[in-house]
C-alpha cells in the first residue's frame, strides 16, 4: 500500500511545524551541497526560520557577490537602486546643508555679504548680538568662578597661618619653660656651693661635750 499524500499547508502546532522545518532545511541543504558536488553548480541557498534565524549555503569556491552579481545581471532585477537612490539622495542632502552652513559662516564673519537684503542682514546681525549676549554671561559667568576661587583660597591660606602661628607660640612657650627649668635647676646648685661647710657637713660622731 502507498504512502499517502501529504496535503500541503501551514502547520498549526508550532512545535510540529519547528520539527518540521528543521528536517526539510537539512534535506535541502543535502540537496544543494549535492548539486555544487556532482554538477558543479554555483549554489546560494538563504533560509529564515518563523522566528527569524537565518541559515544559509553556498558553494564554496563562489564569493556570495559573485553570485548575486550573476543574479543581478541574468534576472534583469535591480537589487540594488533603491538603497543606492536612497544614499545618494542623502548624500545630496548632508551636501547641500553643509555648503548652506559654510555660506552662514561666511556671513556671520562677514563675508559676502554685499548680496544680500535688509532682511537677511538683520537675521545675521540678531544672531551676532545673541552670541555676543552668551559671550558677555558666560565670561561673567567665569569670573565669578574666579573671585569664589580666590576667596576660598583666601580663607585657607588664613587657616594655615593661623596654624602655624598656634605652632610657632606652643614651640616657643616650650623653649622659654625649658630654660626657666634650667635656670632654676642651677640657681639650686649654685646655692648649696655657697653654703659654710659646717652647714653642709654633718659628722656621724658623739657629742664631745658628754665625752668631757
Amino acid at each position: 500500500m502507498g504512502r499517502g499524500k501529504i496535503e500541503i499547508k501551514r502547520i498549526e502546532n508550532s512545535t510540529n511545524r519547528q520539527v518540521t522545518y528543521s528536517k526539510r532545511k537539512n534535506g535541502i541543504m543535502k540537496k544543494a551541497k549535492e548539486l555544487t558536488v556532482l554538477c558543479d553548480a554555483k549554489v546560494s541557498l538563504i533560509l529564515f526560520s518563523s522566528s527569524g534565524k537565518m541559515s544559509e549555503y553556498r558553494s564554496p569556491s563562489v564569493p556570495m557577490s559573485e553570485i548575486l552579481d550573476k543574479y543581478h545581471k541574468y534576472s534583469g532585477k535591480k537589487l540594488w537602486d533603491a538603497k543606492h537612490e536612497f544614499l545618494s539622495n542623502e548624500l545630496d542632502r548632508i551636501k547641500k546643508e553643509n555648503d548652506n552652513m559654510q555660506i552662514e559662516l561666511r556671513h556671520l564673519k562677514g563675508e559676502d555679504v554685499n548680496s544680500l537684503h535688509h532682511k537677511e542682514l538683520a537675521t545675521i546681525e540678531e544672531a551676532l548680538e545673541n552670541g555676543l549676549t552668551n559671550v558677555r554671561a558666560k565670561e561673567m559667568e567665569y569670573f565669578k568662578m574666579l573671585k569664589k576661587n580666590e576667596r576660598i583660597l583666601e580663607e585657607e591660606n588664613k587657616r594655615l597661618t593661623y596654624i602655624l602661628h598656634q605652632q610657632q607660640m606652643a614651640m616657643d612657650g616650650g623653649c622659654v619653660r625649658e630654660m626657666e627649668n634650667d635656670y632654676h635647676h642651677r640657681g639650686r646648685d649654685y646655692h648649696h656651693s655657697q653654703m659654710p661647710f659646717a652647714f653642709r657637713v654633718q659628722p656621724n660622731q658623739p657629742n664631745l661635750q658628754e665625752a668631757k
